[in-house]
């Protein structure tokens, strides 16, 4: 399989509203976190980071303008992959040891990784056998309705835990934009516990969204957002 530089692995796409959204290209779609940027008036926030087999301060220089600190909506190796790279980290208290001490079990690349993830490879000397994501501890523990404060806007956590324990989703009240992570995005969603997963849509249906950012696949509006929610609950026979 070919390999691509380094100045060719991310793609950034401005939106409305602040959002910058910032891909790796070439990681199957299924695999491919977004990654989200959002610009403050004192500071950004990231809302996760990749796998983190390219630098995304060095090839991105958006997050590198202005103070900045990196969200992870929960700890699976595609969306923390970068976060060692940033000095401002948050994630929810119970993720926050895999954050701080990842293997690949935790993080779950070693049921994911290998090179049928891409339809192109990393530069030289990345290698699937050898992908680990680097430790990177939380400098600030978050739970839920903690607020996430970049000056002019202001998110409140959500957690949601079904995905993974300590998933996460971001929502500005002000603007209706949610940063959903892996709770709820426009795809295949995947499960780590049932019962829990069933309860926290069944809490977040009602939320008066505009705008969904997840995870992974496009954004999307607050019809289609609930829709994926009673379509998940359906199929669950809840």
């Amino acid at each position: 399989m070919r390999r691509v530089t380094a100045a060719d692995w991310y793609a950034v796409k401005r939106l409305d509203d602040g959002v910058t959204l910032i891909e790796e290209p070439f990681i199957k779609a299924f695999y491919r976190c977004n990654v989200w940027h959002v610009r403050g008036r004192e500071r950004d926030l990231l809302v996760d980071s990749g796998m983190g087999v390219v630098g995304l301060r060095e090839q991105v220089p958006l997050v590198t303008e202005r103070p900045l600190v990196a969200v992870a909506s929960h700890t699976h190796f595609d969306h923390i992959g970068a976060h060692h790279e940033f000095a401002e980290r948050s994630v929810h208290r119970a993720e926050a040891a895999i954050l701080a001490d990842p293997t690949p079990a935790s993080t779950y690349s070693d049921s994911y990784v290998s090179d049928e993830i891409f339809t192109a490879l990393p530069p030289a000397p990345y290698r699937s056998a050898e992908y680990a994501v680097a430790a990177a501890p939380a400098t600030r523990i978050l739970e839920d309705g903690d607020v996430v404060d970049l000056g002019d806007r202001h998110f409140q956590v959500i957690h949601t835990p079904g995905h993974s324990p300590g998933g996460i989703m971001l929502w500005e009240a002000a603007s209706g934009i949610l940063f959903s992570g892996d709770t709820i995005y426009d795809g295949p969603l995947i499960d780590d516990d049932v019962e829990a997963y069933v309860a926290t849509m069944k809490r977040i249906h009602d939320l008066p969204v505009r705008v969904v950012h997840g995870g992974h696949f496009p954004s999307f509006d607050g019809r289609r957002y609930r829709l994926l929610i009673r379509s998940f609950l359906l199929e669950k026979g809840a």
